[in-house]
């Protein structure tokens, strides 16, 4: 009835050739009779004869229907028609399942067996990246299709439009960006994909912007705990974020650089890494990147400890970056606002 609904010329064409493919065979010899005595054809008979005459059976169960139609949705499908389906592939003898295909696609047994043998590669991936995710703690349903989702898609892009069919329900889309920087961190060798894609969730919604904000903070907290390759990664993230101008330095207000006590040798460790990781950009991005802080006055406490910071413990270790370093003060004494 649903097919009927939605194309009633073409639904009206196929009964019509069922209808004409029936009286043949009762026409033609015995054995045509005996073909559509079976209770099984009775019943399709009936069933053709009931949507023709758009009558409902009383104890049609739409429920079924209703559940696959929501499923359908979810995974952002659009209604299914029968246009694409020809008469002639129905009644091709030599076909080998897979009816949904158009009927300008040749289905063959080889055809068949390379899509299973593609079905079986996928499903035993799936279980490779679902027993990964475990290794991860990735412990909840959201976390671990998040995860195998960033982890199988072949670029930014693509995983940037998976992650937004994801149907998470409330504030699981927090999820997103912890296993975002949760995978960076993981990886032996720093991989600027997950920069990228963390730039764009941010770009399209400004609260993954300030769930990354708050994780950064978190991480923050835990830098003594921190393995050397996660600090690191962490670092370089952070840096690459805000060379990125997805954030400014605005983050590092939760992070104390005047009290000495704070400054372990693995947190001086820890942001000597960010700040020469920023300082490696082009001198104009440098610029833009410490004047954003320049402007508010409010932020004049973070500017001194940034100054105080980058002149003790990255300078003083690293000459090569002394002419940066000239470049980065300036900007943030550029209380105008000026950009390059």
């Amino acid at each position: 009835m649903k097919l009927r609904s939605d194309d009633p010329g073409a639904m009206k064409s196929f009964i019509v050739t069922v209808q004409n493919s029936v009286n043949e065979l009762k026409t033609s010899s015995g054995d045509g009779q005996t073909k559509i005595n079976g209770k099984r054809m009775e019943f399709m008979l009936e069933t053709i004869c009931d949507i023709k005459n758009n009558k409902k059976r009383s104890k049609e169960d739409s429920a079924p229907r209703t559940r696959l139609k929501k499923w359908l949705q979810k995974l952002r499908v659009e209604d299914v028609l029968i246009r694409g389906l020809k008469w002639s592939k129905l009644l091709d003898p030599g076909k080998k399942g897979q009816w949904w295909l158009s009927a300008d696609m040749p289905v063959s047994l080889q055809n068949a067996e390379e899509v299973a043998s593609t079905i079986d590669k996928e499903t035993l991936e799936a279980q490779k990246l679902l027993q990964l995710a475990a290794a991860q703690r990735m412990n909840t349903d959201a976390r671990r299709a998040i995860f195998c989702i960033i982890m199988s898609s072949e670029d930014y892009v693509d995983a940037f439009e998976k992650l937004l069919r994801l149907d998470l329900s409330g504030k699981q889309d927090r999820e997103i960006m912890r296993v975002v920087v949760e995978c960076c961190l993981q990886e032996k060798v720093f991989n600027k994909y997950y920069v990228v894609l963390a730039s764009k969730l941010c770009q399209h919604d400004k609260n993954h912007k300030f769930t990354l904000q708050y994780c950064f903070w978190d991480h923050f907290k835990e830098l003594e705990s921190l393995s050397l390759q996660r600090s690191m990664h962490l670092a370089k993230l952070v840096a690459e974020m805000i060379a990125s101008f997805t954030l400014s330095l605005t983050v590092l207000k939760a992070v104390d650089f005047a009290e000495a006590k704070h400054l372990t040798p693995k947190r001086i460790m820890h942001f000597r890494m960010l700040f020469e990781t920023i300082l490696e950009h082009p001198n104009n991005l440098i610029w833009n990147i410490f004047t954003r802080v320049a402007v508010n006055p409010e932020y004049e406490t973070l500017r001194n400890d940034i100054e105080f910071f980058m002149k003790e413990f990255v300078v003083k270790t690293n000459k090569t970056i002394l002419n940066k370093f000239k470049v980065a003060k300036q900007a943030l004494g550029n209380a105008e606002g000026i950009l390059k």
